[in-house]
């Protein structure tokens, strides 16, 4: 991890979650690295290396970032294979 990549990646959603709409669009960012399933990815990686209080707290902040992120997403049926990669790869974003 990074300095300040939780931080980003939560600036990342923030960002997201501010597009107008029921569904997220998925055509304003289509880069490698700059999705925010990618900024998923981050967060996960960095409960792995918290302490306990704060991985709790961060833990709260991503249970709300995951119901927002299911609510304005749809199932993938196509990538259920990437769910090993964790579920929010398996949703997709309106095009």
């Amino acid at each position: 991890m990074w300095p300040n990549a939780v931080a980003h990646a939560l600036s990342r959603f923030e960002c997201a979650f501010e597009q107008p709409g029921r569904y997220l669009n998925a055509s304003e960012v289509c880069s490698p690295g700059l999705e925010v399933e990618d900024a998923r990815d981050d967060l996960e990686q960095a409960m792995l290396h918290l302490p306990t209080g704060a991985r709790r707290d961060l833990g709260r902040l991503i249970t709300r970032i995951d119901e927002e992120f299911e609510r304005r997403t749809l199932p993938e049926p196509n990538n259920i294979e990437l769910e090993m990669c964790g579920w929010w790869w398996t949703r997709m974003r309106e095009r």
